[in-house]
């Protein structure tokens, strides 16, 4: 799953949808983040991918480079990478300082890096609920302030996008990472009040379970029963969440923001679809 770019079959979005735009992905290196940076590239825009893992993110590179290749929407379009820690402020503005060498300006910022763990709530000490908000808030929130103040608000346009989670109403062994899911959404809501007097839009993303090699790592049991869970009856492709994402930077996209939106086969409609957690 994780070797190709999880592109579908057929777009429904222009070649040129996106043509120019300047886009930073987070965790651009594989899954979600992989696939909604092949969806800016095969709609026409230029590419930041950022993550830890350097091979990771180069492996990603050739595989956009060909894709905008084979595309040939625009000759000059370029997709760089940037190995970064985004829990470290000096290495958020590093990132930041070499996108915008790179590319001028930054159009679009796609925060999708994050993490967490599985465990009961009981076992969830302070340290551990404090790594996963240092990660999908803290870093989240460093690095949207540094593009906001230094790219979009002087532009006086941009996109923001955050990754929540469904379904929305909370997740067995997983309060500490869905709460701080929910912040983003209250996040996005928020910003999107503040901010839109300088043209920028903010929405979430709730993507529900995704096929990922992210998923894939809590064990065939549990991906079964996720599968189970939804109602449309399967897993989530990545590229349904990237072209989503690369749709809303569309003229097309252009009066939303300040909300989110489930991408979830139905599950946060229906909830968990299984019975709590028993003594």
């Amino acid at each position: 799953m994780e070797g190709n770019l999880m592109m579908p079959a057929a777009s429904v979005l222009r070649g040129d949808a996106n043509a120019g735009a300047h886009v930073l992905i987070t965790g651009g290196g594989t899954g979600i983040g992989k696939a909604t940076a092949a969806a800016f590239i095969a709609s026409g825009a230029h590419v930041a991918i950022a993550g830890r893992r350097e091979q990771v993110l180069e492996a990603a590179a050739e595989e956009l480079r060909a894709l905008a290749a084979a595309a040939d929407v625009t000759k000059d379009q370029r997709v760089v990478t940037f190995v970064a820690d985004i829990r470290e402020h000096d290495e958020v503005v590093a990132l930041v300082d070499g996108v915008l060498a790179a590319f001028g300006g930054i159009d679009v910022l796609v925060n999708n890096a994050g993490g967490q763990f599985a465990a009961p709530a009981e076992d969830i000490a302070l340290k551990g609920l404090r790594a996963v908000h240092r990660l999908n808030i803290d870093a989240t929130w460093d690095l949207t302030h540094e593009v906001a103040t230094r790219a979009m608000i002087p532009a006086k346009s941009g996109l923001i996008t955050f990754t929540g989670f469904s379904p929305r109403r909370g997740i067995p062994e997983m309060v500490h990472a869905s709460s701080a899911r929910a912040a983003l959404e209250n996040l996005a809501s928020g910003l999107s009040m503040e901010w839109s007097r300088y043209g920028i839009r903010v929405v979430c993303i709730a993507p529900g379970n995704i096929d990922t090699e992210g998923l894939a790592g809590y064990g065939e049991e549990a991906v079964s029963q996720m599968r189970r869970e939804v109602p449309l009856g399967r897993l989530g492709a990545p590229h349904e969440v990237g072209e989503l994402v690369a749709f809303l930077a569309t003229p097309a996209g252009a009066y939303i923001t300040g909300t989110t939106i489930a991408v979830d086969g139905g599950l946060d409609a229906w909830g968990q679809g299984a019975p709590p957690p028993q003594a």
